[in-house]
């Protein structure tokens, strides 16, 4: 369970990649087609929409990893020695218990 941890933090950080890239594609493509005087790709405009959502998505996604990266490694950690429902139930139960005193201790709540 830990490496598809890891999977999933390089899957966000390259979809964070593909969407600045798609947002830069979309406004070079508009760029391009002021200059030349040509009417607006509309392909260019739906990757740009489609890139900033993919990108501020991702970054979203590695901010929380950063925030609950402890949390986190634990929680699969904890997976990866469960072998039954039960087992699997209280890592559950361990992680919502830490995220939850994390949010109050950044919120000020603790």
């Amino acid at each position: 369970m830990g490496s598809n941890f890891h999977r999933g933090v390089y899957l966000v950080a390259f979809s964070l990649v593909v969407g600045i890239g798609g947002c830069w594609l979309g406004l070079t493509a508009l760029r391009q087609a002021r200059r030349g005087a040509t009417a607006r790709p509309r392909g260019a405009i739906f990757g740009m929409v489609f890139g900033v959502f993919g990108g501020l998505l991702s970054a979203v996604l590695l901010i929380a990893f950063a925030v609950f990266w402890t949390q986190l490694s634990q929680y699969s950690r904890c997976l990866a020695g469960a072998n039954t429902l039960s087992a699997q139930q209280a890592c559950m139960n361990q992680l919502n218990k830490s995220v939850n005193g994390e949010i109050a201790r950044i919120g000020g709540g603790g």
